[in-house]
């Protein structure tokens, strides 16, 4: 049987055992920023496949509108537009303003320049 040890005594070895067992931060080798950027190319791709939400980004991609703009763009319960929109929100590609009761939709500044490195050989993920 090995003598216990305090970790009171060590502290230094304890704290070089932690950090030895713990696992790497994201982005702080080029597998994880690759597969960061991969992540992000999927979700991208993921959001753009979708027709409705194709439909979407087509309309905000000439101008900003409201979700009553929307709604009579895009033929579908308004239900289903509020997901559309939480999904189109959660991976960036758009971005929201309130105007007293009204919420304008617009597409997020890197919005295009995200679904172009998306594309594979676009230069944006391996």
């Amino acid at each position: 049987m090995t003598p216990r040890t305090e970790v009171s005594e060590r502290p230094a070895e304890l704290a070089d055992a932690i950090a030895a067992t713990a696992a790497p931060a994201r982005g702080t080798s080029p597998d994880a920023a690759e597969a960061g950027a991969r992540d992000d190319a999927l979700t991208v791709l993921q959001a753009l496949a979708d027709p409705v939400r194709w439909t979407v980004l087509d309309a905000l991609a000439e101008q900003p509108r409201c979700v009553c703009d929307i709604q009579e763009r895009v033929p579908v319960a308004g239900n289903l537009l509020s997901y559309h929109l939480k999904v189109l929100r959660d991976c960036g590609l758009v971005t929201t303003s309130r105007r007293g009761r009204w919420v304008d939709y617009s597409l997020a500044p890197d919005a295009r320049g995200r679904m172009v490195a998306s594309l594979p050989g676009a230069g944006g993920t391996p």
